[in-house]
């Protein structure tokens, strides 16, 4: 399928018209500044002139193939199908000769840009809001039989409300699809499960899980969990931290070729609580579950929500409609997050963050890292 087959396919395409998902006109915006570029595409920030909104003008480049490159299709694919409220709103498709441009809701920060604005200090109920929202939007979609498999804090955008969204569906897959033709070089190392570094490519919903236990860890402590340089260094730092996985921990990995090619050194492994201080016990059952070896043990996104962990947002979270924000109960508001209290320490949140500090230089409990930070190689 080709930007062309996606117009013809699109019964709201009428001129004239503007429709919830359909191609309008480029005349139709105003394009204002470039907020991002990869690849194929740019990101600008603009306005709409139907509806004085802001909104996020995604420009494909089509100059390099023919037609659109398949992950803007994949993403368009699945995107006009997802309706939540945990899930970024794609609202309108705009094909030119040169230019597939993607149409969605503004939405200020990511993740990423959130930590580092906060010094990489949240308030731990935000942590759970923003985890208890990355949850329900997955859960959302592994109904949908769709799968990320990027996620990441640079995808999760942060509207001024605490909402979180997932966004960037480039690499997504619908499950219907035969799970063991997939690459696996599909998601970010750091957030890479073991058994895709190891090889795997039979994929499941547990993939994205695994990233979720990153995501939740790194929000908690200001730092990534496994920010490894290439897929060893990424399986040495999670057995280090985890424990060498044995045939207890994770049936059949004594049998697996890439395993024991590299000939990993035995780890004992330590509770994860001991690098997280500021973890709740719950929370950490809840990131243990989340971080299991064997992708079948993980637990899944539909029964993390119902976690002990989120007991005290109370029970209306559990009954919303897909659509409806979590802020729409009037309880559930964000926090001061401690961090913004102190502006000195964003620069060293950022260092931090980019995994400067290997994971030996851990402090003691209670020690706050970013007023102590590890030494930088020169």
């Amino acid at each position: 399928m080709n930007a062309s087959d996606l117009r013809r396919s699109n019964p709201h395409s009428v001129e004239g018209e503007k429709s919830e998902i359909g191609f309008g006109k480029l005349e139709s915006y105003v394009k204002l500044d470039k907020v991002g570029e990869g690849t194929y595409a740019t990101v600008f920030k603009g306005r709409s002139k139907l509806t004085d909104n802001l909104v996020a003008l995604k420009e494909i480049r089509l100059e390099y193939e023919e037609g659109a490159p398949c992950t803007a299709i994949r993403e368009v694919s699945l995107l006009k199908n997802l309706k939540h409220a945990n899930i970024v709103t794609l609202h309108d498709i705009i094909h030119t000769e040169k230019c597939l441009t993607l149409v969605f809701e503004y939405v200020e920060k990511d993740l990423k840009q959130y930590l580092d604005d906060c010094g990489s200090i949240m308030s731990v109920y935000n942590v759970k809001i923003f985890l208890f929202q990355l949850l329900r939007g997955l859960a959302y979609c592994h109904r949908q039989k769709v799968l990320h498999r990027d996620l990441k804090p640079q995808n999760l955008l942060i509207s001024d409300r605490g909402e979180l969204k997932l966004a960037d569906f480039g690499l997504a897959r619908a499950k219907s699809v035969p799970t063991k033709t997939f690459s696996n070089e599909v998601v970010t190392l750091w957030y890479r499960p073991p058994d895709v570094l190891l090889g795997s490519t039979d994929y499941s919903t547990s993939l994205d899980i695994w990233g979720v236990g990153c995501i939740f860890y790194e929000m908690i402590t200001g730092r990534p969990l496994f920010p490894g340089s290439t897929v060893e260094d990424e399986l040495h730092l999670i057995f280090r931290i985890l424990g060498t996985p044995t045939e207890e921990s994770w049936p059949g990995i004594n049998t697996n070729d890439n395993f024991l090619s590299h000939n990993f050194p035995h780890y004992d492994g330590e509770p994860l609580i001991t690098h997280a201080p500021r973890i709740t016990n719950d929370g950490h059952d809840l990131l243990c579950q989340l971080l299991q070896f064997e992708a079948r043990r993980r637990i899944c996104a539909e029964v993390a929500l119902r976690h002990v962990y989120f007991r005290d947002l109370g029970e209306k979270v559990q009954d919303l409609a897909d659509t409806t924000s979590i802020f729409s109960i009037k309880e559930i508001r964000l926090q001061m997050d401690p961090g913004k209290h102190f502006p000195a320490q964003r620069e060293l949140a950022v260092v931090h963050r980019m995994g400067s500090a290997p994971p030996e230089h851990f402090l003691p409990e209670g020690v706050n890292r970013l007023l102590h930070p590890a030494p930088l190689s020169s």
